[in-house]
């Protein structure tokens, strides 16, 4: 556990001490986000700063290959290599189209280019974890590996609308998924507990910590594209290494581990930007608009308009990531009951958060009525005074 604990702070500073530097090469090259309709900001904010979350990353692997822990990662197979390299490929992509705007086919083919790159290194979806089920055929793993990689980078990239939001969701996602890979080994390889998904998400949360506090509202740069799909491809990333590095059947049943979890955390990581990107994929169908058209109808965007400032918005998207997450997660080491209870609880408080604006917009157009009724209430008394 400290090995991967040293391997977040390592990345946290790497990507903290980075993020000014970036800022400054983004300023002078001019490279800011576009004021436009959808966009929540009011003033030109430099982007790029998915470099500086690599650049954390990058140092973090360097370090982990040099630990003698983590280092036979990098001996044994090309797997953190071939992350390393897709999470570059990726961030390039993105940097292109944080500077000249490219159009949804190239970032596409990009997208499946580093995830097929990943794949051929050896991070593939070998089984589907509910009861050890393998995948078919090599092929059908590598298509599943792109989908999957693919899936995650754009729902990533959907949500991150806000200050501060897709790198803390990702933080408290990839918090909770880091527990599940570290138990989930201990349980199956008490003797090595090394593996890469641990290191990835290890590496992924403190890249994500490390940029939050340039990032957090108001913010003086943002990931950009670069950021969004190099959190996303890591994420998708340590999910698809960890089927490949512990095997699911072998489990005691000490723990009492339900068989459905390996599938369920994953989802509960991305269930928002999920949710988020399908509704807006229908919403645009159905409007005979591209699938990857923008519009300013996302969550984040409905949670300004219920009357949340930004940071209530930030803070409650947060919460229900940490419910569906943690609360998952919680499953490892406590009684379902229990489990089931606190999530309840915790989720009912957060959906009277989420909708009590409502409620002063439901009394204003009262006081507004009760407000012109009086003076008319008056003059009808002084009338039959007279």
């Amino acid at each position: 556990m400290r090995a991967y604990l040293f391997i977040l702070l390592i990345a946290a500073a790497g990507s903290y001490l980075a993020t000014p530097m970036v800022r400054r090469v983004a300023e002078r090259a001019h490279v800011f986000t576009p004021l436009r309709a959808r966009d929540i900001h009011k003033v030109p904010i430099p982007r790029l700063g998915g470099v500086a979350m690599l650049l954390g990353v990058a140092v973090a692997f360097a370090i982990a290959s040099q630990m003698r822990f983590l280092g036979q990662l990098f001996t044994d197979s090309s797997a953190p290599l071939g992350v390393l390299g897709a999470a570059t490929m990726v961030c390039l992509l993105g940097v292109l189209d944080d500077i000249w705007d490219l159009n949804w086919m190239t970032k596409l083919a990009g997208q499946v280019l580093a995830a097929g790159f990943m794949a051929w290194h050896g991070v593939q979806l070998v089984s589907l974890p509910i009861g050890g089920v393998t995948v078919g055929s090599s092929r059908m793993s590598l298509i599943l590996t792109i989908f999957v990689v693919v899936l995650t980078i754009n729902a990533i990239n959907f949500v991150d609308g806000l200050d501060g939001l897709a790198a803390g969701i990702v933080a408290i996602g990839g918090g909770a998924f880091f527990f599940y890979t570290y138990f989930l080994t201990k349980d199956a390889r008490p003797d090595d507990l090394s593996n890469l998904a641990s290191m990835t998400i290890a590496a992924l949360v403190g890249a994500c910590i490390g940029f939050l506090p340039h990032n957090f509202h108001p913010a003086r740069i943002f990931m950009g594209d670069s950021g969004s799909m190099l959190i996303g491809l890591l994420l998708a990333a340590s999910a698809t290494a960890v089927t490949g590095q512990v095997d699911p059947s072998i489990i005691s049943q000490a723990r009492a581990i339900p068989t459905f979890l390996p599938v369920l955390l994953p989802i509960a990581v991305l269930l928002l930007p999920l949710t988020d990107m399908a509704l807006a994929v229908a919403r645009r169908l159905l409007k005979g608009q591209s699938p990857f058209s923008a519009d300013k109808l996302h969550l984040h965007h409905r949670m300004l308009g219920l009357g949340h400032s930004h940071l209530q918005a930030v803070v409650l998207m947060y919460s229900w990531v940490a419910i569906v997450a943690f609360g998952s997660v919680s499953f490892l080491v406590l009684p379902w009951q229990l489990v089931l209870s606190l999530c309840v609880v915790a989720a009912a408080i957060t959906v009277v958060l989420t909708f009590a604006p409502l409620r002063h917009r439901l009394r204003l157009p009262r006081r507004r009525a009760a407000a012109e009724e009086t003076p008319a209430t008056s003059r009808r008394n002084e009338t039959s005074g007279v």
